[in-house]
């Protein structure tokens, strides 16, 4: 007898899927946030890994870095329904760990 799940099973993610998605999606490493966050790199790997539930102060400052809403950290719920769903490819430009727009030698933006 299998152990797979049932045929059309949708598995649900959890904080730690979330928190490890965001890392990918924003190119930051796992030592990256925890010298941002002043914790140690094996304290980020017991959060990633599910095995400890950070405090929210933590998954605030978390999604401040990776750029990704608090509410969907936390929640696995999308702040907006007109956003792009789970699993859904966020464009290189969103990418960028600066939110500010490059300027170019005449204050305009690079486009």
């Amino acid at each position: 007898m299998s152990n797979a799940p049932a045929e059309g099973y949708i598995p649900q993610f959890d904080l730690a899927d979330r928190l490890r998605k965001a890392l990918r999606v924003a190119d930051v490493s796992v030592q990256e946030i925890a010298d941002y966050l002043g914790v140690s790199r094996n304290t980020v790997g017991a959060w990633i890994n599910g095995r400890v539930v950070p405090q929210m102060a933590f998954v605030r400052l978390w999604a401040m870095r990776t750029g990704v809403p608090y509410e969907w950290l936390s929640t696995g719920e999308s702040p907006d329904q007109e956003g792009p769903g789970p699993g859904a490819q966020v464009p290189k430009a969103r990418r960028s760990r600066s939110v500010l727009p490059r300027l170019d030698s005449n204050q305009e933006p690079a486009g």
